[in-house]
């Protein structure tokens, strides 16, 4: 049975990292078992290669075997997002193409960067990836990357077709899911595009998250989501104050400090590759003492496991 997106397009989910070895190879061990935990935390859905997962770094067969490797550790026990990140749209379809190859649930495809397009031209690129393939299509409007945002009057143009199911939204903006839902169909899904604006997103009406700091701590995240979404604010926002010191270092030096934390919880290398460089000793002690913010009221179940 085919289950819609917008049944595990919700929550916190989490975007992985992609582990590399002491030879810069992809560390396909390290990365099922961040996947196998992922499954064990009870997550609706994972992204890979995309934002945390160092995308740009990858070349177009690495990338197919990550989604490979989580479509077969994850065995429809979530669904699997894969990143399809191109500011060439020819190289943005051969990604899509290689994902849906490779057994993923759907593609997120982020606004281009460094060519900055007009709005025409972003409706052309969306529509060209997602005529080449059959999977659905999850927005990713990310203007601090990108430069020119994803209009409203774009988006709206885009959800005509129902192939577009969801947006990553890294505007910022926690108030686009309350202007906009109205006039957009009830499946589709707005989630926050990091963690420092996931809570006044979903409190605001939103419906998840992508999440770097849910690789660490899943389970903390989910409760936070179940608490916003049964309206207890206040646990909620007790429980995510718990995360600000940690999602403040994740956002400082993504997906460094990721890597870092997860390193410590002895899951992977802390490697990253270039332009991206491992944390300095500075920063190192900060993602240490935002890990004792969390665990000095024991709220991760299982996070070393």
């Amino acid at each position: 049975m085919l289950i819609p997106p917008a049944a595990w397009f919700t929550g916190f989910i989490p975007d992985l990292p992609t582990p590399f070895d002491a030879a810069d190879a992809i560390d396909l061990k390290a990365f099922a078992a961040l996947c196998e935990r992922q499954v064990a935390a009870g997550v609706p859905a994972i992204v890979v290669c995309e934002t945390a997962g160092e995308a740009p770094t990858l070349s177009a067969a690495e990338q197919e075997l990550v989604i490979r490797t989580a479509v077969d550790v994850a065995r429809g026990r979530l669904r699997i997002i894969a990143g399809a990140i191109s500011n060439a749209t020819s190289h943005a379809v051969e990604l899509a193409r290689r994902a849906e190859a490779a057994g993923a649930d759907a593609v997120m495809s982020v606004v281009p960067a460094y060519n900055k397009p007009m709005q025409e031209g972003m409706l052309a690129h969306f529509h060209t990836i997602a005529a080449a393939i059959g999977l659905p299509v999850i927005l990713h409007d990310s203007p601090s990357r990108t430069l020119r945002p994803l209009a409203d009057e774009t988006l709206l143009r885009l959800v005509e077709s129902r192939r577009f199911v969801g947006l990553r939204d890294g505007s910022g903006d926690i108030t686009r899911p309350m202007r906009l839902s109205h006039k957009l169909p009830a499946s589709f899904r707005f989630l926050s595009g990091d963690d420092a604006t996931a809570f006044g997103f979903v409190a605001d009406g939103g419906d998840g998250a992508i999440s770097e700091v849910a690789n660490i701590a899943p389970d903390l995240c989910r409760t936070i989501f179940s608490h916003l979404r049964q309206g207890r604010l206040q646990s909620a926002r007790y429980l995510h104050k718990r995360l600000i010191p940690l999602i403040a270092c994740l956002s400082r030096e993504s997906p460094a400090a990721l890597k870092y934390g997860l390193n410590i919880l002895g899951l992977m290398s802390a490697a990253t590759r270039l332009p991206i460089v491992p944390l300095d000793a500075a920063a190192q002690r900060g993602v240490v003492r935002a890990f004792a913010a969390i665990a000095d009221e024991e709220l991760i179940d299982g996070v070393g496991a």
